[in-house]
């Protein structure tokens, strides 16, 4: 099974540098292995897990671009949600 998983990871590698597609590879727990993606207009993290299995999640962009004055909006929203904070990552390390 596990070779499995590194033969979908690699052809899925290969598949983006194909395309001119760059990103990024991240680790964010124990189980898997995170391949970040970013287009225009979207945002990509695909998950390879050592299950055998893929998990994806889109982000797409409305397209509404915003100025500086909406920082301030963005930091509060984010302070109101302290369960979010900010944790080192393994790539930090």
């Amino acid at each position: 099974m596990k070779n499995k998983i590194f033969t979908n990871l690699t052809a899925f590698l290969d598949k983006l540098e194909q395309k001119k597609i760059d990103y990024t590879l991240a680790h964010p727990r124990e189980d898997a292995i995170m391949v970040l993606v970013a287009v225009p207009g979207e945002r990509w993290e695909i998950e390879f897990l050592s299950d055998g299995s893929i998990e994806i999640e889109k982000f797409i962009s409305t397209g509404e671009i915003s100025g500086a004055e909406s920082l301030e909006e963005m930091f509060a929203r984010y302070a109101e949600h302290g369960e979010h904070a900010r944790t080192p990552s393994r790539m930090s390390q």
